[in-house]
């Protein structure tokens, strides 16, 4: 019975490390629909399937990623904007059901943003708004339901709030460029949240909001996060995401050809990427395909390179 014992514990241990590299063979991402994350996240699709993983990529909201990373029904997020979504994480963090990388770009922006001709007639802070409140027709425009900015904001316009009085109108990043887009070219009052990196930055003559520190911060970093344990067990994953790391510039160019352009994402993504090779030197170093090939040379071939 101990040689039986024995040669069993044997066998399992044998086999332990083709169970782990069978149990990471597949990602999981989410995409919470702003295109910056859009590319990020396709990015990161492209290159894991050119390494040989399957990946899986869920649009989902913020709220709701971490809710599915904390459970473990989602591998991979790598759109924790920070500051603005401390309220909304931590507890993940403080329970450890979610685990950070690392930063995946840094000097970002995030705040209400106005026309330039508005910010000249004097609104330039969250203090200002009351005084142009008739001229917005009491209006905010945010971005989709349940997003923590938006959250953050109706709490403002509550009985007592330094935006009492207003309505945040929810919809959509697009849904709100669109409305942005008709009072710009008509020259109205129109106040909106805005964010940098985004081409909206070069499209339109923008300036910031000054207030909401309590909220959005100054400049901000964007994090990439995993469900808890993840990096233990797909360990050549986890260097990549800790490789990956983007740029304001960058990332502009991508949404630029998304937005502008208008290609689709995964088109947009892999121009930019081909046009930029070097980018895979710094992405794919010390990381392998699934099957622990070449993961430079792979991804390269999968890209035409």
């Amino acid at each position: 019975m101990k040689r039986t014992a024995a040669l069993s514990l044997v066998a399992l241990l044998a086999a332990a490390p083709a169970f782990a590299q069978d149990a990471c063979t597949s990602v999981s991402l989410s995409d919470v629909g702003w295109t910056d994350i859009t590319a990020t996240t396709s990015a990161a699709r492209q290159v894991l399937e050119g390494l040989g993983y399957e990946v899986d990529v869920q649009v989902l909201s913020v709220p709701v990623t971490f809710e599915a990373l904390s459970q473990g029904d989602l591998d991979v997020f790598l759109g924790n904007w920070m500051p603005s979504q401390t309220s909304a994480i931590q507890p993940y963090l403080d329970d450890g059901s979610i685990e950070t990388v690392g930063v995946n770009l840094e000097g970002t922006k995030y705040n209400l943003a106005v026309p330039t001709y508005l910010y000249d007639q004097g609104l330039k802070t969250y203090e200002d708004l009351a005084k142009f409140q008739d001229q917005l027709n009491g209006e905010i425009y945010g971005i989709e339901p349940g997003n923590e900015a938006n959250t953050y904001l109706i709490g403002l316009t509550e009985s007592g709030g330094l935006l009492e009085g207003f309505e945040v109108v929810e919809s959509s990043e697009q849904g709100m460029l669109a409305q942005v887009r008709r009072a710009v070219d008509g020259e109205e009052p129109v106040v909106f949240l805005g964010w940098a990196p985004h081409p909206m930055n070069s499209n339109f003559d923008i300036q910031y909001v000054e207030g909401g520190d309590d909220f959005f911060g100054g400049e901000g970093n964007v994090y990439t996060v995993t469900r808890a344990g993840f990096a233990g067990e797909c360990p050549n994953v986890a260097t990549l995401l800790q490789n990956m790391k983007f740029t304001l510039p960058m990332e502009n160019e991508m949404m630029g050809l998304i937005l502008d352009e208008g290609l689709n994402p995964d088109e947009a993504v892999k121009q930019w990427l081909v046009e930029h090779p070097e980018t895979f030197d710094a992405w794919l170093a010390g990381v392998t395909t699934v099957d622990g090939g070449d993961g430079l040379a792979a991804v390269r071939t999968a890209m035409g390179l």
